[in-house]
């Protein structure tokens, strides 16, 4: 089988796409218009051209990623340290400490390369889409594998994918600030440019990559893909991306610096305090920088990113992406969640429920209803069926489809003999949608949208022998009684147009319209959603609605998802208008429904809530909610029915649309941020254990009790597993029965910081106390007691952290299984250095007598009943009162400052 040659791709003398016709530009990229490219071609292609993608930075490799774990600067000190012990005869504990070094190194390579791993997934998920046509039939595609000759669909809402030659516009404007500066939105067509050397913003028949269309449609052929696009050019000039630190990183780094300044001071304190002893310099010399790289924890950093990086992706598979990083970290402080209603809190699945014509309310759709109102539902309608059948289109529009096909008015079949020959898009302005068809000879627009909008541009009702007298009172309290039925209203009706306008203006188009009638549709709520609700309350979050609908519908919803009680408040979007800032903000805490609200005055929502030190997750679908949702502490994208404008605005999709997984991603935010807590309170702890060991021996009269290779050891078995199976630590008890945590607290507030000094001093004490014995008892093994005291306490305080309240008896030893093999490994790698004789010259242990070792063993455990105790007063409130605490039964707990 002979292979197809390649594309040549497109040399800098490739015509000005420009200047060329829509016929040209086809025939010069080889694609039939009407079909588009099939399968092959479009691989083919992809190969030729590569994928359609910015280049990033290139990023560290794997061997480079390995060598970086050298790199720290005590680390490098500890390598000098090693060759100085080697060149004074000491070589056996030189190539000891080297391979825990490398040891060490290999498990910070495998904690950044998770965290890489996890954070490419991340953005692999979150790679925009594009509809395209190939082989005939329409596509959804990642944006990446778009290739020139593509035929990509826009809609307003869509991130441009590529650069693209315009072959059909329908009132498409496109907002262009991205490449041109010009704020304000370009109206496009397809009319031909004549100058060659014409800038960007005027190519009116071009769109490109990066771009955002922001009104109507069209549809376009993609002639530039990747860095051969116009902001690849400009991406070609900034390639230096910088990878931006939470701000737990960064306050995590901060204080390791000042952590790093105190220990160095201790650890010179030591040394000095040795020398004058008589100790050996060398020996002197490594303890302290053992002890130095021991206690700074510098991976505290890395740590807490490779938590959140797979914190992430569980929460992937909870239909929750995560598109910014510290958002892991910031849902564990929401304290008002605004959601949209349609799709979010209810299915996203319309149907016509009830109908007001000739002047009553009818359940159902009929046959004998008016022919005019029939046949609007089926034209004035983009629903569509794919090549399988299924409906695609707006939820709204597809329940109005369904409604005139099940009487006999199919809107494919009546489009043959009534096309359209133009339209006024829907926009959140006007809240209609015009289309104009040319039927049975005559020109008639069918218009459909808010009642009240609608009936201000209708002069009469339609009547069958007639127009008749349109009674706007009558038809406006059918539709609030409609809406007070949970139902969404839309108006319709028609205008009969004696020729074809020039221009398609609203003004001559959506006036003297003959009113045919009110459509209910019902949206019901998700189930899940009711459930969603209720656990939000119990966990100090206030569940906020924000609709576009009527006030009555948005107040019935309400009501049965259990957001509100009946009577509740609803406060409108024009009398949000009419209030000032500051009038707003006295009543925002107490307003949970918002009606008939445009998407720009959700900022004001934000604005105002957050003013009053409220922390908001909002979510949006459209254009307009974009600058909301950058605006909001956790901006909350619809991965589903969503725009590419707001998910780039967000820091978290929705990929099933649905408020329950807001509420599953609140849960398992907490869950990762109180890990990380008990990751650096175990850590810490222990890295204090080590210090008041080492610094308190001499002002006690005893030897230095630890050898350098002991605190390595420790450092890298004692610490290190058994911390990082507390990533994998379940979810406590009641962690959606308390508040949110406040966003400005400290990571090591509640009565954290109090705990790690005063453990670690217990754990250096009950060490020091071992060597004590042994020094009065006259034992030679006093130093392999020491190590054996501090590497157990930690196994026990390991054990009782899991809960910061609960008692581990109550939890249950297997509840985390890696976390007890983790423990149960170290204690037999411990037992390992103390009786495999083989092991003893190398880790300067002793084999201990059976006294000796129930003595460590009760030392140790003292550690795990102290916690216990602490967590015992702690549930009693005697002790860290600030600290969050489970809601009263029955009642909801309130939010503290």
């Amino acid at each position: 089988m002979t292979k197809r040659p390649k594309i040549q791709k497109p040399q800098p003398s490739s015509p000005p796409w420009h200047l060329l016709e829509p016929w040209q530009t086809t025939a010069w990229l080889k694609v039939d218009p009407e079909v588009g490219l099939n399968h092959q071609e479009a691989k083919e292609r992809l190969e030729t051209y590569g994928p359609n993608a910015i280049q990033e930075q290139s990023r560290r490799g794997p061997i480079r990623m390995f060598l970086g774990q050298f790199a720290d600067f005590m680390i490098i000190v500890l390598i000098l340290a090693c060759i100085v012990s080697g060149l004074v005869g000491d070589v056996t504990d030189t190539i000891v400490i080297l391979v825990i070094i490398v040891l060490n190194a290999i498990i910070g390579f495998v904690q950044e390369y998770r965290a890489e791993k996890a954070v490419a997934a991340l953005k692999r998920l979150s790679s925009p889409t594009a509809q395209v046509l190939r082989e005939g039939k329409t596509h959804t595609i990642a944006a990446h594998e778009l290739v020139p000759g593509d035929l990509v669909m826009l809609e307003a809402g869509n991130v441009v994918p590529a650069d693209l030659k315009l072959l059909d516009v329908a009132r498409l404007k496109v907002e262009e600030a991205a490449l041109t500066g010009e704020s304000l939105p370009v109206e496009k067509s397809g009319a031909l440019i004549r100058e060659l050397d014409s800038p960007l913003g005027d190519r009116l028949n071009m769109a490109y990559k990066g771009t955002v269309a922001t009104y109507g449609r069209g549809v376009g052929i993609v002639i530039a893909t990747g860095m051969d696009t116009e902001l690849g050019k400009i991406a070609e000039l900034l390639r230096q991306e910088k990878e931006t630190k939470t701000p737990l990183q960064q306050r995590l780094a901060s204080f390791g610096v000042r952590l790093a300044l105190l220990v160095l001071a201790v650890c010179a304190i030591i040394f000095v305090v040795g020398l004058l002893r008589g100790e050996p310099p060398v020996l002197m010399f490594l303890t302290a920088v053992s002890l130095a790289v021991a206690a700074i924890p510098e991976a505290l950093p890395a740590v807490a990113t490779v938590t959140l990086a797979i914190g992430a992706r569980n929460l992937v598979a909870k239909n929750a992406l995560i598109r910014r990083l510290p958002a892991v970290e910031t849902l564990g402080s929401v304290t008002f969640i605004c959601s949209d209603k349609t799709g979010t809190l209810t299915q996203n699945r319309m149907h016509a429920e009830a109908f007001y014509v000739d002047e009553g309310i009818r359940e159902g759709i009929a046959a004998d209803f008016p022919v005019p109102l029939l046949r609007a539902l089926a034209l004035n309608n983009d629903a569509r069926r794919s090549h399988d059948g299924q409906l695609l289109g707006d939820p709204t529009e597809i329940a109005l489809y369904e409604a005139a096909e099940s009487v006999g008015y199919v809107g494919s079949e009546l489009v043959k003999n009534t096309p359209r020959l133009d339209e006024i898009p829907f926009d959140s302005e006007r809240k209609l949608m015009t289309t104009l068809h040319q039927e049975n000879g005559e020109l008639v627009a069918y218009t459909k949208g808010a009642p009240e909008n609608v009936l201000h541009r209708c002069v009469n009702l339609w009547g069958g022998d007639g127009s008749q007298p349109l009674p706007k009172e009558a038809i406006l309290a059918a539709a609030d009684q409609m809406a007070a039925d949970g139902l969404r209203v839309l108006a319709l009706a028609y205008r009969q147009l004696p020729e074809r306008p020039q221009t398609l203006d609203t003004d001559s188009i959506e006036t003297e319209l003959i009113f045919l009638g009110l459509v209910g549709l019902m949206d019901p709520p998700r189930p899940e959603a009711k459930e969603a609700v209720a656990l939000c309350k119990t966990a100090g979050i206030t569940p906020v609605m924000i609709t576009g609908d009527h006030p009555a519908t948005a107040r019935a919803i309400a009501i049965r998802l259990g957001i509100v009680d009946d009577g509740c408040k609803v406060l409108t979007g024009s009398q949000l208008a009419g209030m000032s800032l500051e009038e707003f903000e006295k009543e925002v805490e107490e307003v949970r429904v918002y009606a008939r609200v445009a998407p720009e005055q959700k900022i004001k929502i934000v604005k105002a809530l957050q003013d009053r030190g409220e922390f908001i997750a909002m979510t949006g679908d459209g254009v307009n909610d974009a600058p909301a949702l950058r605006a909001a502490n956790i901006g909350i994208a619809m991965g589903k029915i969503g725009t590419d404008v707001a998910r780039e605005a967000s820091h978290m999709v929705l990929l099933d649309d649905n408020f329950a997984t807001i509420v599953t991603a609140v849960r398992e935010g907490r869950r990762i941020f109180d890990n990380i807590r008990k990751f650096i309170k175990y850590a810490m702890t222990c890295n204090s254990a080590e210090i008041w060991t080492l610094f308190l021996a001499p002002f006690l009269g005893l030897p230095i009790p630890l050898l350098p290779i002991h605190i390595l050891w420790i450092n890298l078995v004692t610490d290190g597993l058994p911390g990082l199976a507390l990533a994998v630590e379940p979810e406590e008890r009641g962690i959606m029965q308390r508040p949110p945590r406040a966003p400005q607290e400290s990571i090591f507030a509640q009565g954290m910081w109090q705990h790690i000094l005063w453990i670690g001093l217990l754990m250096g004490g009950a060490s020091l106390f071992s060597q004590g014995w042994a020094y009065a008892t006259g034992s030679a093994h006093w130093q392999s007691m020491v190590f054996t005291v501090l590497a157990l306490s930690q196994m026990g305080h390991v054990l009782a952290i899991r809960s910061e309240r609960e008692s581990l008896f109550s939890q249950g030893l297997f509840s985390n299984k890696p976390l007890l093999g983790s423990v149960l490994l170290t204690f037999g790698l411990q037992m390992a250095v103390l009786y495999v004789p083989v092991l003893q010259p190398i880790f300067k242990t002793d084999a201990l007598s059976l006294d000796e070792l129930l003595l460590c063993l009760a030392l140790s455990s003292v550690v795990f009943f102290v916690v216990e105790i602490e967590k015992w007063m702690r549930r009693r409130g005697w002790i860290y009162r600030n600290g969050p605490r489970p809601a009263e039964s029955g009642g909801q707990p309130k939010n503290f400052d």
